[in-house]
């Protein structure tokens, strides 16, 4: 007979203050931790019309010196109404010593992306250094994103090369603070 197993003591925090202390490597990113909503705008050659969607994100941390990440998105129409599901994906954050960063990111249809990049005050730079497909995953031969705090928001903006397509613009978001 197996006892009852308690409850997790070392839970993830997205709230800086409470659960564990944030790991000393982490002072390069703490103003991503949290969680994050807002809207953004994509396009893509091969896409007939761009497209708007939300999307909500949360870095949370456990003391050690990685964040959690997670991210979803949903398409909206020209009112903001929301269509349907659209992007999502989640991983890990790695921050070195030097303030470089090393992530991984999974997606749902079948892309696995590791990216290193480096922190520089306010904004985070990275591109992929391998992705990973599975037998029927659309073709991405790389990604670039930026991410950046300003003016108590976070900017993301993300580049794509896939399906045959150079690098180029695919994503740009505006996310605000959530207080829940």
């Amino acid at each position: 007979m197996l006892e009852p197993a308690q409850e997790n003591p070392f839970p993830d925090s997205h709230v800086l203050g409470e659960g564990p202390e944030p790991h000393p490597q982490l002072q390069p990113v703490l103003g991503l931790i949290g969680r994050w909503h807002g809207r953004g705008s994509g396009e893509y050659p091969t896409l007939e019309h761009g497209f708007r969607y939300e999307q909500e994100i949360t870095f949370s941390h456990d003391g050690r010196p990685f964040l959690r990440y997670e991210s979803r998105a949903w398409l909206i129409d020209g009112s903001g109404t929301a269509l349907r599901p659209a992007g999502r994906e989640c991983g890990w954050w790695r921050i070195l010593p030097d303030a470089s960063v090393e992530v991984t990111l999974a997606h749902p249809t079948g892309i696995v992306e590791t990216y290193v990049g480096q922190v520089s005050g306010s904004e985070i730079d990275m591109a992929t250094d391998t992705v990973g497909l599975t037998p029927r995953a659309k073709e991405v031969t790389g990604m670039r994103r930026r991410y950046a705090l300003q003016d108590g928001g976070l900017t993301i903006v993300q580049e794509m090369a896939a399906v045959g397509q150079p690098m180029q613009h695919h994503l740009q978001a505006r996310l605000l603070p959530r207080k829940d």
